[in-house]
């Protein structure tokens, strides 16, 4: 049976587990002088890694800060704050 994270952090947590895995297995290939394409196949797992987790984390804050930001009258502000982290990929 597959692992089933209860709670987002619990999921965030798992989901930067699997890319710390993905990393330590890139790291081990590139000492042992593995075949490059395999290398950037495990490099490319571990960015996807980091995406989901991203991806989680943009969701929690849309759904918590952003609203309860909006809600308390500071919209352009907290347009700004997700606009900047957007603009830095």
């Amino acid at each position: 049976m597959a692992y089933r994270p209860k709670d987002l952090q619990e999921r965030i947590l798992h989901r930067l587990k699997i890319s710390r895995g993905h990393l330590n297995k890139v790291i081990n290939m590139i000492e042992s002088d593995e075949y490059c394409i395999d290398v950037l196949t495990q490099s490319q797992a571990v960015q996807k890694a980091i995406k989901e987790t991203d991806a989680l984390i943009l969701e929690n804050h849309l759904k918590g800060c952003v609203v309860d930001h909006i809600q308390r009258g500071e919209t352009k502000a907290t347009i700004d704050e997700i606009m900047k982290i957007f603009r830095k990929q």
